[in-house]
């Protein structure tokens, strides 16, 4: 890899990491980024959960410094979210490049059609959990992890849907996010290892730039707020539909 290259991933995912700390879906930069300096689609795929690994456990390590820790909040839905990151991390690694790219273009409809419907409350305590069936609370975050395994993209915005149905503010519902999406990305992560699909020296630069922006990112949430989380989930819904719609 060239200077320029390493710096445009460190650069690229530092921006990322604020963006997925904060909101989520910014792997639809970090994927294009990674196939830009020459990886094809499902290497840069499995590349890129390197990085979002370092990230989630960065920010968790944050919130849990800052007070607002996500770890007990998150350990009931883990199990399911492993089962399905597995699964879809397995089927994924077994697809054709030119077929993942396709897939990874149409199933982020699915994410833009529910953004825009009151996600998280406006407080800043949690309100009390709406009550859900276990077997659909269940069936939820399975669903969740199979797309988090297999695309990784917007895997956060759906957390947090999921989270802000239950009457979590965005602030908590963050901090419950990002232990969640590490489980799911340290279960991906050595699928796509022994797929051969993790190329390190680029990991390594994503990892430095996720790291540095999710240290941001935590910070921003904490001190700011939904005044700083509602926009940039905005953002990350515009950069996935720019990315749907073929503009970068």
């Amino acid at each position: 890899m060239t200077i320029a290259e390493a710096v445009l991933l460190i650069g690229g995912a530092a921006i990322a990491g604020v963006v997925n700390t904060l909101a989520g879906g910014a792997s639809a930069l970090t994927v294009p980024l990674l196939v830009l300096v020459g990886l094809p689609g499902n290497l840069a795929n499995g590349t890129n959960r390197v990085g979002i690994l370092t990230q989630n456990a960065v920010a968790a390590w944050r919130f849990r410094a800052e007070g607002v820790s996500g770890f007990r909040a998150a350990v009931p839905v883990l199990l399911p979210i492993a089962l399905g990151a597995a699964l879809g991390a397995t089927v994924i690694s077994r697809v054709a490049d030119d077929t993942f790219q396709r897939l990874f273009g149409v199933v982020m409809i699915a994410l833009l059609l529910p953004i825009a419907f009151g996600i998280g409350s406006r407080t800043s305590t949690p309100r009390p959990a709406r009550t859900r069936s276990a077997p659909a609370t269940f069936l939820i975050f399975f669903a969740i992890g199979v797309y988090g395994g297999a695309f990784q993209a917007g895997v956060g915005i759906a957390l947090l849907l999921a989270l802000s149905y239950t009457g979590y503010d965005l602030v908590h519902a963050n901090s419950i996010k990002v232990v969640i999406n590490a489980a799911l990305t340290l279960v991906a992560v050595p699928i796509f290892v022994l797929q051969g699909q993790v190329a390190w020296m680029p990991a390594a630069f994503l990892a430095i730039g996720f790291a540095i922006g999710s240290a941001l990112g935590v910070r921003l949430a904490v001190q700011r707020g939904e005044a700083i989380i509602r926009p940039v989930i905005l953002v990350a819904v515009l950069l996935l539909a720019g990315r749907m719609l073929g503009l970068y």
